[in-house]
């Protein structure tokens, strides 16, 4: 009976630490910074929550922060059409397939989260995420994993 219920413990457990590797959060500074250099998603995961503070002060058009997910080969690509994009797009171009998530721009103290399938992303492809705020992307970037 012991054992049972033992097994029973830890795969209830097992399901919990995988949901929650399936939720992110990372925040964004005054200092052009993540938190983070490096975030990584269990490739059983269907999708994924990823939520964004801006723990800082200034407001969102001063230092707005956003969140964009695309193949490390095509940031900079994606950040140059962002800023063409403008504000009114988030900085993100819009259509562009090779934009594989994007949240909202927050400033000082906002927070906004997106969910998104991890149905086109391959644990044998290298991604990255940045913010695309215009000027931010050369200093605020960092990689993403499917593990």
């Amino acid at each position: 009976m012991f054992r049972s219920l033992l097994l029973l413990s830890s795969l209830a457990f097992s399901v919990v630490a995988n949901a929650s590797n399936c939720e992110l959060s990372i925040s964004a500074n005054d200092a052009m910074q993540f938190s983070t250099q490096s975030l990584e998603v269990d490739k059983s995961c269907k999708s994924v929550k990823l939520t964004l503070t801006h723990s800082g002060n200034l407001p969102i058009n001063v230092m707005g922060h956003n969140w964009v997910l695309t193949a490390s080969a095509d940031v900079k690509d994606i950040a140059i059409a962002g800023m063409q994009a403008g504000v009114e797009n988030r900085y993100v171009p819009t259509g562009d397939p090779r934009v594989l998530a994007a949240t909202e721009v927050v400033g000082g103290g906002g927070s906004t989260t997106i969910e998104f399938s991890t149905a086109q992303l391959s644990a044998d492809k290298a991604y990255k995420f940045f913010c695309s705020f215009p000027g931010h992307f050369a200093v605020m970037q960092g990689d993403f994993k499917l593990i």
